[in-house]
Formats: C-alpha cells, sequence, structure tokens
C-alpha cells in the first residue's frame, strides 16, 4: 500500500523525471574531458537553478560537472551529516538523445508496445517484475531511445525530496548533502569529486532497482588495455614480414576461458574478464577489457591470467610488442560497510516504517557508492525503481519511485535522532550468510 507522502508527491516526481530525461546526456568513455559531454553541464546548470529556487543553500557546480546543495538541519540535535547522490550522465551504445517519455496509465498487464519500433514489446512474460506492477502508472521511451531513468529517476527523487523537505520545516532532521555526479556510467566521474565540498560523513547512491533493494556489496572492478605492435609489410611481399598485430589479438582473445570467464557464460559470484572494444589495424591494435570480481583475490587472479597470456603470446614472436596496463576502477563496498553496518540498518528500519520489507542482494557492478565507500565516506545504494536498463526496454514504476521519496524523507529523520538510537547491527556472519542465499542482480549504473 502507497503510503500518504509517497502519493503526495508522485505526481513531482513524474514531472521531475519526464523533463530531467528529454535533456541528452549520454556520457562518453573516449572524451578528454570533465564532464565528458556538455549536455551534463546542461542538466546540472537547470538542477542547481531549482535548487536555488526552492531554497537550498549552498548550491555549488563545479568546473568538472559536480553539483552540491545543502537542506540545512532543523533539528537541534547533533546528528551526523548524510548526503544523497544521483548520476546525471546515462550509458553511451544506444540513444540517449530524442527521448520520448510515454507514461501508460493504470497498467493492466498488457504487452507495452513501442510506437517507434513495431519489434520491441515489454510484457510479464518476459519481465517478472512488470506483472507485479498491474494498476501503477508504468514510464517508458518510444523505442527508439533509452528512457534514462538510470539515473536520472534518483535525480528526480533526490530533487522531490529536497522540495519536500524544504517546505516542510517541521520535519526534523540533521544537515542533508546533496550531490548530483558526472560520468558515472563511464566510471571516470567520481575520480574527480572534491570531498571537501561533499562535506558528509555518510551517505547513499540512489541507483539501484527493485523497491526495497539495500545494496552494499557490489564488485570490485579494474580495467586492462592491452597495446600490440607488430610489424607492417605490402601483404604482396609480407611473408616472413608480416607480423600482424590484430592476428595476436585474436590469439589472445581465443586463448581467454571462454566457458568460465567471460560475462555470458557467469553469473552469481562468478568474476569475469571482459573485452569490450578492440581498435586498430595489422600494425598496431588496442584491447580493452574489464576485470570484475566480488574479491580481491578473485580480481588479481583474472588481471594475472591476462598477463600470463599476453606474456606467452609475446614469447611466441619476438618481433612482436605487447603492452598490457591494469588500472584499479573500484572496490567491493562491502569490505569497509560490514565493519559498521549503520547505515544499511537505518535503510531497513526506514523501509519497513514505510511499509517495504528490505532486501540485500550483491551487485554485479558498482555504484558511486562504491568509490566514495573505498574514500572513507561509507555509501549504500537505495532502490528507485528502474528496470530493463541500458537498453529500448527501459521502464519505472511511478509508485516505486515514489516509494523511494518515501523512503528517502523516512530515512532523514531516522539519521537526525541517530545520535540517541543508534541501530543495532546484524552481525556480521548472520547478514552474508543471508545476502549469500540470493543471486547478485545485474549492474547498477
Amino acid at each position: 500500500m502507497t503510503s500518504p507522502v509517497a502519493s503526495n508527491l508522485a505526481h513531482e516526481v513524474e514531472e521531475r523525471l519526464v523533463r530531467y530525461v528529454q535533456i541528452d546526456t549520454t556520457s562518453d568513455e573516449t572524451a578528454t574531458t570533465v564532464p565528458s559531454t556538455p549536455g551534463q553541464m546542461v542538466l546540472q546548470q537547470l538542477l542547481a537553478e531549482e535548487l536555488r529556487e526552492i531554497g537550498a543553500a549552498d548550491v555549488t557546480l563545479t568546473e568538472t560537472g559536480f553539483l552540491f546543495a545543502t537542506i540545512p538541519a532543523t533539528s537541534n540535535e547533533k546528528a551526523p551529516v548524510v548526503a544523497y547522490l544521483a548520476h546525471v550522465d546515462t550509458v553511451a551504445g544506444i540513444a540517449g538523445n530524442s527521448v520520448k517519455p510515454r507514461v501508460h496509465r493504470n497498467y493492466q498487464g498488457d504487452p507495452i508496445v513501442f510506437p517507434e519500433d513495431a519489434l520491441l514489446v515489454l510484457m510479464p512474460e518476459l519481465s517478472p517484475y512488470l506483472g507485479t506492477k498491474i494498476g501503477h502508472d508504468i514510464i517508458t521511451a518510444s523505442g527508439s531511445s533509452i528512457l534514462g531513468a538510470d539515473d536520472k529517476a534518483g535525480v528526480a527523487i533526490i530533487m522531490t525530496m529536497a522540495n519536500h523537505l524544504l517546505r516542510h520545516p517541521e520535519i526534523k532532521h540533521g544537515e542533508i548533502r546533496i550531490c548530483f555526479t558526472p560520468d558515472e556510467e563511464i566510471g571516470t566521474g567520481i575520480r574527480h569529486i572534491d570531498l571537501g565540498l561533499l562535506k558528509a560523513d555518510w551517505a547513499y547512491t540512489l541507483d539501484g532497482g527493485d523497491v526495497g533493494e539495500i545494496v552494499y556489496e557490489t564488485f570490485s572492478a579494474d580495467k586492462a588495455v592491452v597495446h600490440i605492435t607488430g610489424v607492417s609489410s605490402h601483404p604482396g611481399g609480407a611473408k616472413g614480414i608480416l607480423v600482424n598485430a590484430l592476428t595476436y589479438a585474436a590469439t589472445i582473445v581465443d586463448t581467454l576461458p571462454h566457458n568460465t570467464r567471460t560475462p555470458e557464460t557467469t553469473d552469481g559470484r562468478d568474476g569475469f574478464i571482459h573485452m569490450y572494444k578492440m581498435e586498430g589495424t595489422a600494425a598496431d591494435c588496442t584491447m580493452h577489457f574489464i576485470l570484475r570480481d566480488f574479491e580481491r583475490e578473485g580480481l588479481e587472479a583474472h588481471g594475472e591470467l591476462l598477463r600470463s597470456i599476453c606474456n606467452a603470446v609475446q614469447l611466441s614472436e619476438p618481433r612482436l610488442r605487447i603492452e598490457v596496463t591494469i588500472s584499479p576502477q573500484y572496490r567491493n563496498m562491502r569490505y569497509w560497510l560490514e565493519n559498521d553496518m549503520r547505515p544499511v540498518e537505518l535503510a531497513r528500519a526506514a523501509c519497513r516504517q514505510i511499509g517495504v520489507e528490505p532486501f540485500s542482494t550483491p551487485v554485479r557492478g558498482g555504484t558511486d557508492g562504491s568509490r566514495l565507500t573505498e574514500l572513507g565516506i561509507p555509501t549504500p545504494n537505495l532502490f528507485t525503481g528502474m528496470q530493463e536498463i541500458h537498453g529500448p526496454l527501459e521502464w519505472i514504476s511511478l509508485q516505486d519511485m515514489a516509494r523511494a521519496t518515501d523512503l528517502c524523507v523516512e530515512l532523514v529523520q531516522l539519521w537526525g535522532g541517530v545520535a540517541e538510537r543508534a541501530p543495532t547491527s546484524t552481525p556480521v556472519g548472520e547478514e552474508r550468510a543471508r545476502v549469500d542465499a540470493n543471486s547478485p542482480v545485474d549492474f547498477v549504473g
């Protein structure tokens, strides 16, 4: 059952999402600027103006595309400063411009056909979670683009929460920080965050899926780049001269374990090595990999396997030159959060306060919170309702977004009294056993 707060905020959160997704904020991993695309700054400037209009304090937009603001405390109690974050960029690889959001009122379980692509059909038979949303208002795009609820749903939820709290100073809470980040989808934006501007003790990202989901365990991640330099030659006289970089790249790919360590052959707690891009010529080519695992040891093993295969290929042809560069991206937030489960326990308590049963599953991906937690600001991830992300079937329930907004309103009040009501954390061993019983979900971000 939807709470009165959620019902009252539904119209606003819908209006914000529909408006924000029409701004193209696709990020670009090949760019050298921060943010990587100008559209992200366009949205951030709009959000900055809206924050000022609703009465937020300390509104600051940095040159690198980070937007900060404060909702001042309304309680005299000394409480931690808690931040709420969402990213403004959307994933590349599928159109994020010319988004035409559609709202399907009072959904009754029928297939949803997309007007700009008749082959696209959203139905409960293929998307079981959709079947649980009978009577909800379902928001999709039109078939030629993503929707962009990842993560503009999080942006809309936080903005709606901020407006509600500023209009209702009788709601008692500590100081709240808001932060909207760029370039989360390409994994580079959070590297540029100024923690001195964030000024938070704890934080949450609004970047999750199903109602009730509270994430505190993610992949650990590295990026690997393999650069291969061969020997060029005219193909007509290439015998004994040509060393084809592309041929040896194919050898590397072929030598990697295809049945045990690729995304398409793994699930649960299995990690993987994923080549997602290759570019170049017979003379020179570059291979791009992402390495993922829940445990540090597994991540290191993936890197060592890639290095050993590249070394073996290098030894097979002395004229060949292969360079392997592995750089860290983020680490499993569980390593830090399991030492102090307060933000998770408070989020669970807030869920139950609004009539939602919380659950936690390991996520086969990462969030900005993964890096923030590593930097010393514990940052679990909260649900928004987003579904089928990173594709044209992306959708979200308006009522789910409203519940997420309600959760945030309740959560700030719990944190406002955390000095007196510090939660009793679940023993880590017990919690891990409960989490392990669940299957990890797909990429967050």
